[in-house]
């Protein structure tokens, strides 16, 4: 059995078999750019299987070594990739600047950085493993513009009519000249392997003297700059000092360009990835460094304790209550996974979980709930009552005690919010309860929330809750 077998065996294994077969077709038939950087989200969407299982699918493929799993940081305006990391502890604290855009960002791992999945080279070696020796236009699409960008083959070929006025390869240490047009449009000269740009303004009366423009490609990242010339011909002198080819293309930004750019498709995200049970479960080392702070700006916490424990311990003894407190655990743990969530710890006999969307977290809630019921009707028992408390808002996501874990006031107030209840009813705050996909379960299980005054403890003012009775 060769060695590419061998893990297709274990994959069959370890992830659902349907995805693990869909996955090793892709690597077997696919074409080569369809290997790189693979959009999880889109294979779903294509294959028709689903989202959860193909991520999971994805990532044990990646740790049997069958692809390479790249933190891609995204510019939100062009989808363009600033940077990528072969893992998130390289993710930097400072601003990423795009050139196309003449913009800096910090990068938050919300939206703007996209985790994708590129076939091994051990596996099949495709074009991409080799960046500096595709095509101008394939380095765009493969290697510049992330998986979210929607380049169909359609909307790409109005790419070189439309948009680009010229381009070319530049071989290390050459010089080349272009001899252009210009039209009355702002135009972009863009370098897309070094990320340098110079924006013109064309406009005023047209001239028919030529005009001359040099740049220069060096290590240097030098400042957009702006210049304005007149409607007619230019000169363009390049000169490439790297030890790389370069690909000058000069791109009228108008229209064109921007409806070109502007169709995306959803992508996996760096949040949701650390919102992932099995991402934590597999990547327990890969997570962040001691010393990093991620921002989040919304994630949903979900805060669950296990009612009078000590007290059940007492009531039915060490051994019947270990099983029951297990077999909560159990229910819970699957619950949270199946809703798309995550645990991030356990503390007792609590559980602290994080997911993408209220909903999500509320929608676990709920079956929890009647999960905790289930559980008591089988052993005859009242024993097993769950305090729930969800909420959402930004946070940081840091290592603490080895593990990776979420820090800020989001978290207290998620956990004083379970604090809150004594009984069966989950108390949620009103981030939650605002989300449009909430209102709908309570309206769909005719739920009416109690609305009330809460003082939280390490909480200055008091804040207003909801009872789900």
């Amino acid at each position: 059995m060769s060695d590419s077998q061998a893990q297709f065996s274990v994959l069959r294994q370890t992830a659902d078999p349907k995805v693990a077969d869909a996955i090793r077709e892709l690597i077997e038939t696919g074409e080569d750019h369809e290997l790189n950087r693979i959009n999880a989200l889109d294979f779903s969407a294509r294959t028709g299987l689903d989202e959860e299982r193909v991520i999971s699918g994805f990532l044990h493929a990646s740790r049997l070594g069958l692809f390479d799993l790249t933190w891609n940081v995204l510019c939100p305006g062009c989808g363009g990739v600033l940077d990528a990391h072969s893992t998130l502890k390289s993710l930097r604290h400072d601003d990423y600047h795009c050139g196309l855009c003449a913009c800096g960002y910090e990068a938050s791992v919300d939206e703007q950085v996209e985790v994708a999945f590129t076939v091994s080279s051990r596996v099949r070696r495709i074009a991409a493993h080799d960046p500096n020796a595709l095509p101008i236009w394939e380095y765009f699409k493969q290697i510049f513009w992330s998986s979210g960008v929607d380049l169909n083959s359609e909307s790409f070929a109005s790419l070189t009519d439309e948009v680009v006025l010229d381009a070319l390869e530049l071989p290390p240490h050459e010089k080349a000249l272009l001899s252009l047009q210009l039209p009355a449009e702002f135009i972009i000269v863009f370098e897309p392997v070094t990320h340098a740009a110079q924006f013109i303004d064309v406009q005023g009366e047209p001239t028919k003297e030529r005009q001359q423009l040099s740049l220069i490609y060096n290590k240097i990242q030098a400042p957009v700059g702006t210049m304005t010339l007149h409607p007619g011909p230019l000169r363009l002198s390049l000169d490439n000092q790297t030890d790389v080819r370069v690909l000058p293309s000069v791109f009228i930004a108008a229209d064109a360009l921007h409806r070109l750019i502007g169709k995306r498709k959803p992508f996996l995200t760096a949040k949701r990835m650390l919102t992932n049970q099995t991402f934590r479960d597999v990547y327990k080392a890969d997570n962040l460094n001691i010393d990093q702070r991620l921002k989040i700006t919304s994630l949903t916490f979900l805060f669950t304790d296990l009612k009078g424990s000590t007290a059940l311990y007492e009531r039915v003894g060490d051994l019947a209550a270990f099983d029951l407190v297990r077999a909560h655990f159990h229910a819970l743990l699957e619950i949270i996974s199946s809703e798309k969530g995550a645990v991030v710890k356990t503390i007792g006999d609590a559980v602290m979980a994080t997911f993408i969307k209220p909903e999500h977290a509320l929608a676990a809630g709920l079956r929890m709930r009647a999960a905790m019921e289930a559980l008591n009707a089988e052993r005859g028992t009242k024993d097993l009552v769950v305090k729930i408390g969800i909420h959402e808002g930004p946070c940081l996501a840091v290592m603490l005690n080895e593990r990776q874990d979420y820090f800020g006031q989001t978290v207290n107030i998620a956990a004083r919010v379970q604090g809150l209840s004594t009984s069966h009813a989950i108390h949620i705050t009103g981030p939650v309860i605002d989300a449009p996909a909430v209102t709908a379960i309570l309206d769909k299980e005719a739920i009416t929330p109690i609305q009330k005054q809460a003082a939280l403890r390490g909480i200055a003012d008091k804040m207003v809750v909801y009872e789900i009775p």
